[in-house]
């Protein structure tokens, strides 16, 4: 062997056979992130509360100095947790005050090139394929309930649909976006009345 390294290498004495050419480069190993720790749940918490504050505002709401919170965000945003940075609107506002679930049971599996065409509809927030009695589930902001049901119209022309069941929300108690925090120790009894 030379320098370490595989090459033509044969010995009929053991058996041996080595391959003629070093092949550890060629599988693609994983950049290992530093784990998440608190502050870098904190920087996620407050800008998912408010996305626009400067790195000095952010620093100070978590305790580090401007340039480590922009480091810490940089490394955020490379590792995926920070997918973006979006404005918050209000559906009521738009012309949307109509927000509903539509389960969507199909044959086989549900989701399918024709189904995801409904995606290009502005109406449509979200689309989770899911275990269950439904396959697919949208979550449909729509301007009034004959909005909703055009919808519905759209999603039952698709081959393979069987069923839709919807579920209109009357009020929202909470609607917020994913959250930094992590419930490390659920509490062992059901929370009091």
């Amino acid at each position: 062997m030379k320098n370490g390294s595989i090459d033509n290498y044969h010995s009929a004495e053991r058996g041996v056979c080595r391959m003629e050419k070093n092949t550890d480069d060629l599988r693609q190993r994983r950049a290992q992130q530093p784990a998440m720790d608190a502050f870098d749940r904190k920087i996620l918490a407050s800008l998912a509360a408010d996305s626009s504050q400067s790195y000095a505002r952010l620093g100070q709401a978590v305790g580090l100095s401007a340039p480590a919170v922009h480091e810490r965000v940089r490394r955020l945003r490379q590792s995926g947790a920070i997918k973006g940075v979006h404005a918050a609107l209000d559906g009521a506002a738009l012309g949307k005050p109509l927000l509903a679930f539509v389960h969507v049971e199909a044959a086989g599996w549900g989701k399918s090139e024709r189904l995801m065409q409904v995606l290009r509809f502005p109406e449509v927030e979200e689309m989770h394929s899911v275990a269950g009695d439904a396959s697919i589930v949208f979550k449909v902001r729509t301007a009034s309930p004959q909005a909703l049901e055009a919808f519905l119209a759209q999603v039952h022309s698709v081959p393979g649909v069987t069923c839709t069941r919807s579920y209109i929300a009357l009020s929202t108690y909470l609607e917020r976006p994913v959250q930094a925090g992590v419930t490390d120790n659920w509490p062992d009894m059901p929370l009091p009345d």
